[in-house]
């Protein structure tokens, strides 16, 4: 794990389980939050190297006019090919880890914890980083519903999103903290203000 120096505390989820909401919330405590999702966004930028090794292997048509990513060209160019999609990943992932390390450790040297927000936290290892993980969690049936429901989808394209990740009954075996999403939101904010309370994080207003 990164320095000694602050409790770093991975949060992650399934889709549609209410990671967000949990993230939304801790955000609104001025706890720093690492957002691995931001980070791959950010690393591909105009100009970055992660950029440059794309456009190396997968050629110019994936840049659009303005010199930036096409991402809708990428991901028709990896959409339905595993071997492509695995490039993608093995390319990027040495500049993601390195920059969610950076960001982890420059937070630690600020505040008493850290909280990295990575949605393949398992499936990519980064829970070997954190002191502990937690999972925000739901029923698959739930999961189901909600990504219908928010994502305007009929049952197969939700089940196809919801495969491409580790089942969620899977993370709440593998999770130090569990923070239970099955009733309402308001609920399960108190876990987590009960959670971040108990162990001096917060005070407890």
């Amino acid at each position: 794990r990164c320095g000694k120096m602050s409790f770093v505390l991975g949060i992650t989820g399934g889709i549609a389980t209410g990671k967000s909401s949990v993230i939304d919330y801790i955000k609104k405590l001025h706890i720093p939050v690492v957002d691995a999702d931001l980070i791959a966004r950010e690393i591909v930028l105009p100009e970055k190297p992660a950029l440059k090794e794309l456009v190396q292997y997968f050629g110019k048509q994936i840049i659009d006019e303005q010199g930036c990513l096409d991402r809708k060209k990428l991901a028709d160019i990896v959409f339905n090919n595993q071997e492509e999609l695995h490039q993608l990943d093995l390319l990027l992932a040495p500049y993601l880890r390195a920059e969610i390390k950076r960001q982890i450790e420059l937070n630690q040297k600020k505040s008493p914890i850290v909280v990295v927000d990575v949605p393949l936290m398992y499936e990519k290892g980064y829970d070997e980083w954190m002191d502990q993980v937690a999972v925000v969690y739901c029923t698959p049936q739930q999961q189901l519903d909600r990504l219908m429901q928010r994502n305007h989808l009929d049952e197969l394209q939700a089940k196809q999103r919801i495969h491409s990740q580790l089942p969620i009954d899977i993370k709440r075996q593998m999770a130090e903290v569990v923070f239970d999403n099955t009733q309402s939101l308001d609920e399960t904010l108190k876990q987590v203000k009960t959670w971040l309370c108990d162990r001096k994080f917060i005070e407890n207003k």
